[in-house]
């Protein structure tokens, strides 16, 4: 005990009790030390001292080096991706309910029989591509006089030539619209305040966002169908197509408000949407047909959801899409030196946009989603090359289309087209990158070809590395579908 006005009692030890404990530290440290070397930890790391300035050849040998890096990052992401799809796959076995793969199926096949009108919508850049040749079949197989019309989309980011061509083409065998959405719709109220302070000023917004062209010469097409058939004088159209092809777009520039949900992420829409645009119009939203996994790769890449889906990595896709293209309009346009493969591009496309990961790296999985955004996206300006001679498909013939163009006007079409045409602003042949198509792209309509096909192939990296798609021949991969592709 301490007691009232006494100091406190000293802390200060025997000599002999301080060297004891002093012994038993050294002891202690001594022994984890000793364990720790055991299990190699605490190792000192060999400092990396580089390649040196002064060595031969140092750019070869880093560039290697960064080469061995990337593919190993690839490996890791094939197996984390192969993970993935077991788990995938053991959740769907143990799941009875339908996928959501079926709905779609379903929703496709409901979209065709309520329709009085079924409108493909086509993305102007690789038109054949985005056909379906088994929804078309399946719309000239029901009955109640359905019509089938095709709307060229996303016009403004394909020189004017090739636009021309296609609407040549196209109307050989069904009505063909060229249509530019608007891709800065806002809520209601904004646009009411927007048209307030342009009646009052007496300016009109015409910038390329903004701005919707083929509007007027659709409304006008189908409101004078729908007078014509005695349909009462209303008609119900059906948008179908492949997903991001501008569907809901579609509908919110007729609208002239955003009425759907529509963005750059590739399957947005997943149910049914009825939007009157007018008396006696009224437009079904529908999410997108599902593509057949026996497809070609190149047509996955831009048509599916694989990636989305978890079942394809996005530089699987970059991989397959430079294969389609020419290398020097791929670096004229992203401003990228000469590449020998798809991750070197991807590894300089990542530097130029400053996708950098710690220590400098560049982030080669970033850089890959955006160049996959860019294409799949209304951004980018590339287009297919129209057949020189084109055909009709084998499920079609002059009898049919004969019919099927029966009810439109299509002098007017044509020239509404040829004024779409001159109003909107169109890029130059140059500034264009050009896509081998890979031809129309098969789609699931029926329960029974929902089957769990195993995709093709991809090309591997020495494959890709070489010679260049621009050597090939482009006739050869226009050519419309054969017959043994329509089944």
């Amino acid at each position: 005990h301490v007691f009232p006005g006494l100091k406190k009692a000293s802390k200060r030890v025997s000599c002999s009790k301080r060297y004891k404990i002093q012994k038993k530290v050294r002891e202690h440290n001594r022994k984890l030390k000793k364990d720790a070397k055991k299990k190699g930890v605490g190792k000192k790391m060999k400092k990396d001292i580089g390649v040196p300035n002064k060595a031969p050849f140092k750019e070869d040998i880093l560039r290697e080096a960064e080469q061995r890096r990337l593919k190993l990052e690839e490996e890791k992401e094939k197996k984390k991706l192969a993970k993935q799809q077991q788990r995938a796959q053991k959740r769907k076995k143990e799941n009875a309910a339908s996928s959501d793969r079926d709905t779609k199926v379903k929703k496709a096949r409901k979209v065709i029989d309520a329709s009085d009108v079924i409108i493909e919508v086509l993305d102007a850049r690789d038109p054949l591509g985005c056909r379906c040749p088994q929804l078309e079949e399946a719309v000239l197989k029901r009955g109640g006089n359905k019509k089938l019309l095709f709307l060229l989309n996303k016009i403004d980011l394909v020189p004017k030539e090739n636009v021309e061509k296609w609407l040549q083409c196209l109307q050989l065998e069904f009505p063909a619209v060229a249509f530019k959405a608007s891709t800065q719709l806002q809520d209601k109220t904004v646009q009411e305040k927007k048209a307030r302070f342009a009646t009052l000023n007496g300016v009109v917004d015409q910038t390329k966002g903004v701005a919707c062209y083929g509007g007027g010469c659709l409304l006008q097409l189908l409101g004078d169908f729908a007078n014509g058939t005695g349909r009462g004088g209303s008609v119900k159209v059906g948008l179908v197509g492949f997903p991001n092809v501008g569907k809901s777009s579609l509908i919110n520039s007729l609208k002239g408000m955003r009425a759907c949900n529509a963005g750059v992420q590739r399957g947005i829409t997943r149910c049914f949407q009825d939007v009157h645009i007018s008396k006696n119009v009224k437009m079904v939203d529908s999410p997108g047909i599902v593509a057949a996994q026996s497809n070609p790769k190149a047509a996955m890449a831009l048509r599916s959801l694989q990636v989305e889906d978890k079942q394809e990595t996005v530089l699987e896709a970059v991989r397959t899409l430079l294969k389609q293209c020419n290398k020097q309009q791929v670096m004229l346009q992203y401003n990228v030196p000469d590449f020998r493969n798809s991750l070197e591009f991807l590894s300089f496309f990542a530097k130029k946009r400053g996708f950098l990961q710690k220590g400098g790296f560049p982030n080669t999985e970033l850089a890959a989603s955006t160049f996959l955004s860019d294409w799949t996206g209304a951004k980018l300006s590339y287009h297919c090359k129209a057949p020189e001679k084109p055909s009709l498909p084998p499920y079609l013939s002059e009898d049919i289309v004969t019919e099927m163009q029966k009810g439109w006007d299509l002098d007017k079409l044509r020239k509404s087209n040829e004024e779409t045409l001159r109003s909107v602003k169109f890029p130059n042949q140059a500034s264009s990158i050009i896509l081998l198509s890979k031809g129309p792209t098969a789609g699931v309509l029926s329960d029974s070809d929902v089957v769990e096909d195993k995709p093709a192939q991809g090309p591997t990296e020495e494959e890709e590395m070489e010679g260049s798609c621009a050597n090939q021949e482009v006739e050869n991969l226009y050519t419309y579908f054969s017959p043994d592709k329509s089944n």
